[in-house]
Order: C-alpha cells, then structure tokens, then sequence
C-alpha cells in the first residue's frame, strides 16, 4: 500500500498517481508506455530495463534509457536513472479524496460518517517540475521525513525565492547533496537537520545548488 504525506498537513492517503495523453509521444515512446503501463497493472510493481528491453527487441539499454528520459521530461514517468525498479507511473489525474472526520492519536473520541469536504491533491501531481528522490538516512526524522521514504520534490528554477524554513533537496558539487531545512542568514547559508544528532551545514551561496523543494513525502508501509 502507498501512502502520501502532504506538506503542511498532518494526512496519509492512499491514492493513485498521475496523468496524460499519449498525443506528444513518438511511436517508439509510446510503444515503451503502453506496454510499461500494462505491466505495472499485471504485476503491481514497475520492470527492468532488461525486460524492457527483451520486450522491445533491443539488444541495448541505451534506446530505452533515452525513451524513459523523454517520458520522464513529457511528465508520464518518474525515474532515477541508474537505481533498480525506481520507475514510477504518472497514471491517473486525482479529482479529490473524500475526508470523512477525524480520528485521535490519543484516546477515543466520536467518529463520524458523512463526507464534509474532499482533500483536494491535484495540484501537486499535476506540477510538471515535479521529481521524486529515495531518502537515505534519518536526518530530517523529526520532520516526519524517514529512511526509505520518497520525497516529492518541485524543481527550483530561481534560488532567491526559497524561504527560510522550506525544505530542499542541496546539491554541493564534489560532496554530494542533501535533504535539509534551508535558512539563510548574514549572507550564508544553512542547511539543517530535524533532528538534532546532525550539525547544520554552513556554507557561502555559491557554493551549492538547489535542486528542489519539498512538496510531499510518500511512504509505502
């Protein structure tokens, strides 16, 4: 079962992911689709590029590699490429989920049937800018964001609009990169932890490059 954090929320839904037409695919893209989409229904988890590629009767990964690139920037898929079985549909357009009250975390308290309103989540899985990372390590555990989680990002196309407090994928060229609250003060830049084994990072702006912004965590439990 997958489940969805939503930023500024404190909500785990269930749901389906994505959206398109195959109008601005080539043949060969939407061959590659089509025949990904089927099996993804038949298997419920995503295939290797061998077996695409047996599939497609290539004898190399690389043609496949570039249809999934371009599927990828078209926004059917998401993919890492180099990491097993990372692919991801972007399948069905999510009108809404119904949110049918509340329930506690702590004692019991009355629940209730009727639907009041819907959690609308379009407008997160419908950004094309949208990319999603595997986390590693436990760094922002106290932001709810936990190893093995995958992270929902939206691509930074302007570093002087991240706000202090948001939380971004860093990519420090030579070192690695990161996911970290950002902040910025006297000209330098933080990147800090939720949790508070880790030290914050300091460093001087051009020294790093901001991939993304954090737009919702998904949990598969």
């Amino acid at each position: 079962m997958h489940y969805i954090h939503l930023k500024g929320t404190n909500v785990l839904a269930n749901i389906c992911i994505v959206t398109g037409s195959d109008e601005n695919l080539t043949e060969a893209q939407s061959e590659l689709y089509g025949w990904i989409k089927n099996y993804v229904a038949d298997f419920q988890h995503s295939p290797s590029i061998r077996q695409m590629m047996q599939a497609m009767g290539l004898k190399s990964p690389a043609p496949i590699q570039s249809r999934l690139k371009h599927l990828q920037e078209k926004g059917y898929i998401s993919w890492q490429e180099g990491k097993a079985r990372t692919l991801q549909l972007v399948d069905e357009m999510v009108e809404g989920i119904p949110i049918m009250g509340s329930v506690a975390a702590g004692g019991l308290v009355e629940t209730y049937d009727d639907v009041q309103e819907n959690l609308d989540i379009s407008e997160v899985l419908k950004k094309k800018n949208v990319f999603a990372l595997t986390v590693n390590g436990d760094s922002m555990i106290d932001a709810c964001i936990a190893h093995g989680d995958m992270v929902l990002m939206e691509k930074i196309t302007d570093s002087s609009s991240i706000r202090n407090g948001e939380i971004v994928s860093a990519m420090v060229p030579g070192l690695g990169s990161t996911l970290k609250y950002f902040m910025k003060r006297n000209n330098k830049i933080f990147l800090e932890a939720a949790n508070p084994a880790y030290e914050p990072i300091e460093l001087d702006f051009n020294q790093v490059v901001f991939q993304g912004k954090l737009l919702a965590v998904w949990r598969r439990v």
